[in-house]
């Protein structure tokens, strides 16, 4: 068993839940932070991710990745990360399953046009929206809404990206402001290293695993890798270890060696890091001023590259951005509808509806931010006799 680091979060003390006590004890010999993850992947909105878009939108093909199987990667390389540096390995694991949940169908389109929407009513933020679903929406206790997480799974998937608070310029999205009036999460400081952990674990499993599908839908090839130096040098080294190999089996060693790489950087310049701050506690995490997991300055530098090279080949390919552009006017259209005729809203959520703004248009963002894709297109088609051209671009 991994000895616990004195500067992990540790399930026994707890800043505790929102509502509490919950009258019924626990099921089963669970920390709290187990049973954090259990609520989350037993959840509706976690089960919703399996359609929703991750990079190709609304995609055919069984092997793309989407918002799940995304999320199981990124949890996958938190929890070896996690592991190797003594943290809370289900704290780790259960933030990154529910980094994404807050996401709407078509991934950043979608939101770009919830964002449009809500412009006079706050805006729309996926982070906030994740917290939003987890506080609020998804109920399935009879006891309170939300689902009730501990402290530090909320504060990590608010502050996994650093504070969200700090500077005259810098405020907390509306859902997270509401969210944080109810019950305070410290968002002027950084999150703990379980929270750090997730947030760099994502990148490293999108930054590849988008190499991977990019290279399975055609938009990208062996000569635009070859094109970054850091990728060139490790395919050619992959070439000599493996002479005669299948093009197809090298690209995906190429594919698992380059993460290894990352995971292995980050753990000894988290270590450094630690190291050198001196942090003997969670709260020292909290009040160090500088995130301590991270990436190598060379390797920051690289992932950087890489970074602006999947913009330019695969983000922004023209079919990417045809399929985004229709995605854009699927939402746009589905809250325009709801918004003119609420009447065309389930019965449940007519009866939650304010009767004032801004509550009234958030309330209708919830409901289509809550869609998968397959779900938006087909009442897009209902609602307009349109089916949506371009949607699919794998």
């Amino acid at each position: 068993m991994t000895t616990r680091a004195p500067f992990a979060c540790d399930p026994e003390h707890s800043r505790g839940r929102e509502f509490a006590p919950e009258g019924v004890t626990a099921r089963g010999p669970r920390s709290v932070f187990q049973r954090d993850r259990d609520r989350i992947i037993h959840s509706i909105a976690f089960r919703r991710l399996r359609h929703k878009t991750q990079v190709f939108v609304a995609p055919d093909g069984d092997h793309y990745r989407v918002r799940l199987t995304h999320s199981l990667e990124v949890a996958q390389i938190g929890r070896v990360i996690a592991r190797a540096l003594g943290l809370d390995e289900d704290l780790t694991e259960a933030l990154c399953l529910a980094h994404d949940i807050g996401h709407p169908p078509f991934g950043h389109a979608g939101e770009d046009a919830l964002q449009a929407a809500l412009a006079e009513c706050g805006g729309f933020d996926h982070n906030a929206n994740t917290l939003r679903v987890l506080m609020r929406l998804e109920s399935p206790y009879v006891e309170h809404d939300g689902l009730n997480l501990t402290w530090e799974m909320l504060e990590g998937l608010a502050k996994h990206n650093g504070p969200v608070l700090g500077g005259p310029a810098r405020r907390a999205p509306w859902a997270l402001a509401e969210l944080d009036a109810a019950f305070p999460l410290d968002l002027t400081s950084h999150a703990s290293l379980e929270a750090q952990v997730a947030a760099i674990s994502d990148d490293i499993a999108y930054d590849n695993h988008d190499i991977d599908d990019g290279l399975r839908a055609g938009f990208l090839t062996l000569d635009h890798l070859l094109e970054l130096p850091s990728l060139a040098e490790q395919w050619y080294a992959i070439e000599a270890r493996f002479p005669g190999a299948a093009r197809d089996r090298l690209l995906r060693e190429l594919v698992r060696g380059q993460i290894g790489r990352m995971v292995n950087d980050v753990l000894g310049e988290t270590r450094d890091r630690i190291a050198a701050s001196g942090v003997a506690h969670v709260d020292d995490v909290r009040a160090a001023g500088r995130a301590l997991c991270g990436f190598s300055p060379k390797l920051q530098a690289e992932e950087r590259a890489l970074k602006k090279f999947m913009y330019a080949r695969l983000y922004l390919h023209p079919e990417q951005v045809a399929a985004a552009d229709t995605a854009r006017e699927v939402i746009a259209s589905l809250f325009a509808a709801y918004a003119a005729d609420p009447a065309l809203l389930p019965s449940s959520w007519q009866a939650r509806l304010p009767g004032g703004e801004p509550g009234r248009a958030r309330t209708i963002a919830d409901y289509v931010a809550g869609m998968t894709d397959r779900f938006a297109i087909d009442q897009y088609t209902k609602l307009t006799g349109r089916i949506p051209e371009r949607l699919r671009n794998v």
